[in-house]
């Protein structure tokens, strides 16, 4: 039975590097001598495709290296289950993460990774009035913490990023470049990333989007009308009315939905065996001296009525026209001044849907604020996007079971905005939100509103609290205005935590204290729930993948994803409950008759000693249960 320890690959997120290396090593297995990359024989492999220039093309910055490292260092961290803020933990799929959303998406990838269909963010605009996160590769879950007031430390503050700083850009590319990479691992193929944005930083974002996912994987740069009345406050007179949408594939060829077309135009009034039709124009777009073979006399075969020729010509070459004429497809006018024209069937269109404008009119932040303040009061949350904007990014590049996350949740418009574009097609997208526990201050007047409203809830001072307060009513409302709805509507809530298992820190001044207190090398302030989820994590599970329980040999044993993973986290497991309990284990296992390997995983100090182990690890490999682990 072997012992997961915090230096275990089970304790951390995805490796990047590590798993890098071994696609490397699969593909091009010469260029590795003594275990590292020999880059000149790469180099060689790789031939032309190498660019050996000094100066080459694309966005550079103060700190780059060190954010790519960043997105590519391993979190420590767990995310801890909240039940207890939930709605309808037990049956819904939808995730609410509070965290720093580095740390987060790094700890999803190994359940996530290539799952998620939709990323839309709204992150900070980087105006000099927004904080930007300050990011400390060497202790993040420690600067995580110290951040949001959750450890003692240096006490750092969320502060502007104003451009006195001298690092205005570098700072706002430092916090986005890691988010994004990390993010693009969990991109579903055909998945749609989509970040707003504002003039600010705007033209760096898409030189960021090129290089993270590719020029060829751009689908479009969308215009969104947000403002409704002048901005009087415009010094350069003229009044911003707009933002951007910047629109990226994980895969190229991967394109929007489009505008459904109209389709109550079409018919059937002649009983066509061919189904509905709709009369369609039959003059073309070209001058004779262009197109001349379009240009001709179009004759009624029936009545011989020349309709002559339009200015443009035909829409269609001769031999195409006498085909559909035979074929019943042209509409001869009852006059000889009409004009001609055919029928287009509705099961021969192509697509029924038209491209989508790159302007988006409609909706603005004005209806987005009126939305968070019918459910939450005034003043709750400044510019909250609307969840107009929301549905019609979900609709265009979603479907039926797809995950749709945001990493900036903010008020959660994006959940709220799911929810809603469920309702109108009847499907069940799930969502993932996560949302920084960002600090309200009561005497800040842009913040004090969302600070009592908070005091009124009797919950934390922190944006995440308005976050679950917002989609608890926004279910509410729903639930009212859809009785007959039975889609998933509820979320469950995570926080992001260090890990479950203490790291060796070893007291040189009292080693046996040190030696004492790492008996057992799980935290004593957590419970079996935060374990259980933090080996759902680390073995790559969904969060809210089914869970059974069973009571065997007087213990609780779960089951995870129908036998995947069997946790038993009892704190004491006598020697005489052995036998029974593992044999009980090997029969559960054999009714589940999971198809992949199942791991089994006990609390390491709820053995009296590794005789005991030993004992329980043979039970149950003579069952076929190899993979046998203890915390």
């Amino acid at each position: 039975m072997k012992k997961i320890t915090a230096n275990d690959a089970e304790t951390r997120s995805a490796d990047v590097v590590a798993e890098n290396l071994e696609h490397l090593k699969s593909v091009f297995p010469e260029v590795f001598n003594e275990g590292k990359v020999d880059f000149e024989v790469l180099r060689q492999l790789l031939g032309s495709a190498v660019d050996d220039r000094d100066e080459k093309y694309g966005l550079s910055w103060h700190g780059k290296r060190q954010a790519r490292q960043l997105a590519l260092t391993p979190s420590t961290g767990t995310l801890r289950p909240c039940p207890e803020e939930s709605v309808d933990w037990d049956t819904t799929q939808n995730l609410m993460i509070e965290g720093d959303n580095l740390e987060v998406l790094k700890l999803l990838q190994k359940s996530y990774a290539g799952k998620v269909k939709l990323i839309y963010i709204d992150p900070p605009y980087n105006t000099g009035r927004d904080f930007v996160y300050r990011d400390d590769y060497r202790d993040s879950m420690r600067n995580y913490l110290e951040l949001t007031g959750q450890a003692d430390g240096e006490n750092r503050k969320l502060s502007s990023n104003t451009e006195a700083s001298g690092r205005f850009h570098t700072d706002w590319l430092n916090m986005m470049y890691p988010r994004l990479k990390v993010a693009r691992s969990l991109l579903a193929k055909g998945g749609v990333v989509a970040v707003s944005a504002d003039d600010a930083e705007q033209s760096n974002l898409q030189k960021l989007c090129d290089e993270i996912f590719g020029e060829e994987n751009f689908i479009a740069l969308l215009v969104w009308k947000s403002r409704i009345s002048e901005d009087t406050r415009a010094t350069t007179g003229v009044s911003s009315d707009h933002e951007y949408i910047i629109c990226y594939a994980r895969d190229e060829g991967t394109a929007f939905r489009g505008a459904e077309k109209n389709t109550q135009k079409f018919s059937n009034p002649d009983n066509d065996p061919r189904g509905p039709w709709r009369s369609a124009d039959l003059t073309g777009l070209a001058t004779r001296d262009a197109r001349p073979n379009l240009h001709y006399d179009l004759v009624d075969p029936d009545t011989r009525v020349n309709y002559g020729c339009p200015p443009k010509g035909w829409r269609f070459e001769r031999a195409t026209m006498d085909q559909k004429i035979l074929e019943g497809r042209l509409l001869f006018p009852d006059s000889p001044n009409g004009r001609p024209r055919h029928k287009l069937f509705l099961n021969e269109m192509k697509s029924l849907f038209k491209n989508l404008s790159s302007v988006l009119t409609g909706f603005s932040t004005a209806n987005g604020t009126r939305e968070l303040n019918q459910l939450l009061g005034a003043g709750a949350f400044a510019f909250p996007k609307p969840t107009a904007l929301v549905r019609l990014l979900t609709e265009q590049t979603t479907t039926e079971r797809d995950i749709v996350m945001d990493f900036f949740a903010g008020s959660g418009s994006t959940g709220h905005g799911v929810l809603q574009q469920n309702i109108v097609d009847g499907q069940n997208r799930r969502y993932i939100l996560v949302q920084l526990p960002e600090i309200l201050d009561r005497g800040d007047k842009d913040q004090g509103a969302s600070a009592s409203l908070c005091d009124r809830l009797g919950r934390p001072r922190n944006i995440c609290e308005l976050t679950k307060e917002r989609l608890r009513r926004a279910v509410r409302e729903i639930k009212a205005e859809n009785p007959m709805f039975t889609g998933d509507l509820g979320f469950r809530v995570f926080k992001l935590d260090t890990s479950n298992i203490r790291a060796w820190e070893p007291d040189r001044d009292d080693l046996e204290r040190t030696l004492l207190t790492h008996i057992d090398h799980l935290k004593a302030d957590r419970s079996e729930d935060d374990i259980l989820y933090e080996l759902l994590l680390k073995l790559g599970l969904d969060l809210c993948v089914p869970i059974e329980t069973r009571t065997i040999a007087g213990k609780l044993v779960r089951s995870i994803g129908a036998g995947t993973l069997v946790a038993c986290l009892d704190e004491k497991i006598a020697g005489n409950d052995i036998e029974s309990l593992a044999h009980g284990i090997a029969a559960w296992h054999a009714e589940l008759a999971p198809a992949g390997d199942t791991t089994v995983v006990f609390r390491d100090s709820a053995f009296a000693d590794d005789v005991a182990k030993t004992n329980c690890t043979a039970i149950l490999e003579q069952h076929g249960l190899r993979n046998v682990r203890s915390l």
